[in-house]
């Protein structure tokens, strides 16, 4: 049997260490990291060792796509219904919970589109130049896999389809709220012409996770000055800085279309182009001995 005082030590110990425990669940949620000074970008990686890919990663995001990048044509399987805008104010921007329903298929898998938001400027630069702002749709799989779908936003006409959310943006930060009676439709936030530059990277806020599937598109869409200034003057350069492509390269399809709806990969269709040609190559040879004969 225990006695009184050991089993009074044996409860004092378990309070101290799930209190130790939770203090330390606490310290890694409220790490602090801004867009600017000593938690600045070029210090996240400082800030804790979840952000270690930050100033350590091979694949990070964005980066600068030059302007002969190869682009793809609109392989991508948009799939968006419209949604409640269900915004908030997170301290680094404003964000847009997306409602259920809404999803791309990318490379065969379906990944659901759980929320958007914005960057000013835009953090991918074309060619070494930045555009105003950039739109984030983030989407998710099955197996908790990402891809985004960035777009490049640059001053032009008043854009209706971004009005619910640029005229509903939360000045201070806050909870995610539905505005009454608006609704977004994230389809009507593309752009009408859908190539996109496509390459590996990652998050660009911590933890910088990297295995991103970036997906940008390669025609910017159009805002209002006016559209622009009701962001910016809440948020300004709330992006993170290009990073090096490393080894990296845009990625291109690797599939030709074939008839009757079939494809055949690029690699088989070398491969096939060879073997054809080696048959014909021999087939003359033949003919040629036989007319040396």
């Amino acid at each position: 049997m225990w006695s009184f005082n050991r089993i009074a030590r044996a409860v004092t110990l378990a309070v101290g260490l799930a209190l130790m425990a939770f203090g330390v669940a606490l310290a890694q949620e409220s790490v602090h990291w801004s867009y600017e000074g000593d938690t600045g970008p070029e210090h996240w990686g400082e800030l804790s060792p979840d952000y270690a890919a930050c100033s350590q990663g091979v694949e990070q995001s964005p980066v600068d796509i030059p302007a002969n990048a190869p682009d793809n044509p609109t392989n991508i399987g948009f799939k968006y219904q419209p949604s409640a805008v269900n915004i908030f104010n997170n301290g680094h921007t404003v964000q847009v919970n997306y409602d259920q329903g809404s999803s791309i298929v990318l490379d065969g898998t379906t990944y659901d589109l759980v929320q958007f938001h914005f960057h000013a400027a835009s953090e991918h630069e074309i060619g070494g130049a930045h555009d105003p702002m950039e739109l984030h749709l983030v989407h998710k799989n099955a197996q908790g896999g990402l891809a985004v779908v960035g777009i490049l936003l640059k001053a032009g006409a008043e854009n209706p389809a971004y009005a619910p959310v640029l005229q509903n943006l939360p000045p201070q930060e806050s909870q995610p709220t539905p505005v009454a009676g608006a609704t977004v439709d994230a389809n009507a936030l593309l752009p009408a012409q859908r190539d996109y530059w496509r390459y590996n990277g990652s998050l660009t806020t911590p933890p910088c996770t990297e295995g991103v599937k970036w997906l940008v598109m390669s025609t910017p869409v159009e805002l209002s000055q006016a559209q622009i200034a009701a962001f910016t003057t809440i948020f300004q350069n709330n992006e993170r800085p290009v990073q090096p492509l490393n080894a990296r390269t845009f990625l291109v399809p690797t599939t030709l279309p074939a008839t009757g709806g079939a494809t055949v990969t690029l690699d088989a269709a070398l491969v096939g182009a060879g073997l054809l040609a080696l048959v014909a190559g021999l087939a003359l040879a033949h003919i040629g001995r036989r007319s040396a004969q």
